[in-house]
């Protein structure tokens, strides 16, 4: 059996991770891998999380199974989170994943499931994940434009004209908020004007949402979303608490589904429920305790929000400073866009070529596509990176 396996595709952004260890020079810069770091080049503990981990191990009385979609208060509270008062809450069915990537596969299993003739439309460009577990899956996929590689920001008018070829039953991946891997996103208002035309369309809105609170603040990265789901009768949601507390390795996520009435709701839980069942039977459970601890004590609550905004804050600076030394620079205003993005990412417009160079001359390490990590980033590193950028010919 075993002999008929052929290699599969490397993961570029894994091989670039392999390749930045690899390299002897002290000096190297990771602009790659899509973790945050701090000043240091570390990715620290959150002090609530270190804080919830300290009080649950004094009081954790067992580590047995929790249900098929996990703890009810994780879902509570995460629909809390990323949803307010949008929705009546009793037309949310969650279940707990590993991860956000998790999410997304349970996410198109119950698609594939419920609607197998779906078509799956994603921004181009987009995560990679993306498309390579839609066409796992074999399901059809198209892609709507996004990203305008002349400015540097969304695409709207292509994104809306591509839009109009959506069929009824289709489904229409969308960021949520610090667009993956461009940094650029859609206003409140071009929100809107996607609702409208989705509900028009009878198309279902399927949203990934793994920076909140990285872009504009928890609630301002949730707004899109929020306004999807008070618009639209159906929507999927995935989301992931990597990045807002920290927790990587804890592969804690959720898929939320909201039904367009609460009698529906038995149904979809029970869907959901066994769709975990299937690939993994129950979730993890230790990231998810953590998360539902710190959303519902105040404390904890209020620490970790004043120390994710102390993290999103510090990116916005990165961004500001890279801005200003590329204007300087270069004499020129074409880098101005770095600072108008948002969260972890921006798509700077180098080459595979020029990209090459900078890793090769300068041991700046990011994505062939030039999306960069900004959170790889210190004061330090900004001129280095600025100048090698100028360099290149960008």
């Amino acid at each position: 059996m075993l002999e008929t396996l052929k290699p599969q595709p490397a993961d570029k952004i894994l091989a670039l991770m392999q390749a930045f260890r690899e390299d002897p020079r002290a000096d190297k810069i990771d602009l790659g891998v899509g973790v945050y770091k701090d000043a240091e080049g570390r990715t620290p503990v959150m002090r609530a999380v270190k804080a919830a981990e300290k009080k649950l191990w004094e009081e954790e009385q067992t580590k047995s199974y929790t249900g098929l979609a996990g703890d009810p208060a994780y879902g509570e509270a995460m629909r809390g989170l990323i949803l307010g008062d949008a929705v009546a809450a009793d037309r949310v069915s969650a279940a707990a994943t590993p991860g956000g990537t998790g999410a997304i596969r349970q996410g198109l299993e119950l698609i594939r499931l419920a609607a197998p003739g779906a078509k799956v439309w994603l921004s181009a460009p987009t995560w990679p994940n993306h498309p390579s577990i839609v066409r796992y899956l074999g399901m059809e996929m198209a892609e709507y434009r996004y990203f305008d590689e002349a400015s540097r920001g969304v695409d709207f008018l292509g994104m809306i004209g591509d839009l109009q070829a959506i069929a009824e039953g289709d489904v229409v991946l969308l960021h949520g908020c610090c667009h993956n891997p461009t940094g650029a996103n859609l206003t409140l208002e071009q929100w809107g004007q996607v609702a409208d035309l989705l509900a028009a369309k009878k198309a279902i809105p399927f949203i990934d949402i793994a920076y909140q609170g990285f872009g504009d603040g928890l609630d301002a990265d949730a707004a899109g979303t929020r306004l999807i789901a008070a618009r639209l009768p159906e929507v999927l949601i995935a989301a992931s608490c990597s990045k807002n507390f920290g927790i990587y390795r804890e592969r804690t996520g959720i898929l939320m589904a909201i039904a367009p009435e609460a009698g529906m709701k038995p149904v979809t839980q029970g869907t959901l429920a066994f769709l975990n069942r299937q690939n993994y039977s129950f979730p993890p459970d230790h990231g998810a305790r953590l998360v539902t601890m710190i959303l519902n004590d105040p404390g904890l609550r209020a620490d970790w929000m004043a120390e994710l905004e102390e993290v999103r804050t510090g990116m916005l600076a990165l961004r500001k400073q890279l801005a200003d030394e590329l204007r300087q620079r270069s004499n020129s205003d074409r880098f101005d866009f770095i600072a108008h993005h948002r969260g972890m990412f921006s798509r700077i417009g180098a080459s595979p070529e020029q990209v090459e160079a900078m890793r090769r001359d300068n041991g700046i390490y990011m994505v062939g596509d030039s999306r960069m990590n900004i959170a790889g980033l210190n004061a330090k590193t900004v001129p280095i990176l600025a100048q090698a950028i100028v360099d290149a010919g960008v």
